[in-house]
């Protein structure tokens, strides 16, 4: 999906994050749920729901909800997530691998076709999920064989960037960045750069003012 200018990445993001108890409320064949259930679900204002939904269209019944199937199959095809991704990997590591074994992408329709990893010494050997670690110097020739269309980045903070330039030369459309470094934006195809210590800003900032002694 291209980034429309007129809708914020946070709204992308928490359409994400309705579709989980969405998927376990049709699961429980529940079969509507209103906005305040789902902001509660979601942790979130029941107004920033039906704002987030807005931006897309008119969903649901007013003073009834939503029906928990037709709101899911619209949010996937918000997010075109309703297809499948064919992905490749670069490094091979503990994160990597991690990533690798995560049940979460294939349930939504992301799918490793194809690993790299820089390190020779990996190279030929077996995953769980059935690929066979590849080498660097392949990733031109596979990505086109393969189809890749979204390249994942594990590897050490000093070969981040070169791999990125590979993958997006090789015709990769996207690119998640889950290396220690930000890499360049690739003329050629979207980066999403994955910061874990944004994060940890966030959790050290609330955990600061929760300590902090009250000013009497």
């Amino acid at each position: 999906m291209l980034r429309d200018p007129k809708i914020p990445d946070a709204t992308i993001e928490r359409i994400s994050l309705y579709s989980r108890p969405l998927e376990k409320l049709l699961s429980s064949e529940t079969l509507v749920v209103s906005s305040e259930k789902l902001a509660e679900l979601c942790k979130v204002n029941p107004a920033q729901v039906r704002k987030d939904l807005s931006y897309f269209g008119e969903f649901g019944v007013r003073g009834i909800g939503y029906g928990v199937r037709d709101l899911l199959t619209e949010i996937k095809k918000i997010l075109v997530s309703d297809r499948e991704w064919r992905m490749a990997i670069v490094g091979l590591g503990n994160m990597g691998m991690a990533l690798v074994q995560h049940e979460n992408f294939s349930k939504r329709g992301y799918r490793f076709v194809v690993a790299f990893d820089p390190d020779p010494g990996k190279v030929g050997a077996p995953l769980t999920n059935g690929l066979t670690i590849r080498a660097l110097k392949e990733i031109p020739s596979l990505i086109k064989e393969l189809e890749v269309e979204v390249g994942v980045i594990a590897t050490q903070a000093g070969q981040a960037q070169a791999v990125a330039d590979m993958l997006a030369a090789a015709g990769t459309k996207a690119i998640l960045n889950c290396s220690p470094i930000h890499i360049r934006q690739q003329e050629s195809c979207l980066v999403e750069n994955v910061d874990f210590t944004v994060n940890l800003d966030n959790l050290a900032y609330h955990l600061g003012k929760k300590d902090k002694p009250r000013v009497p």
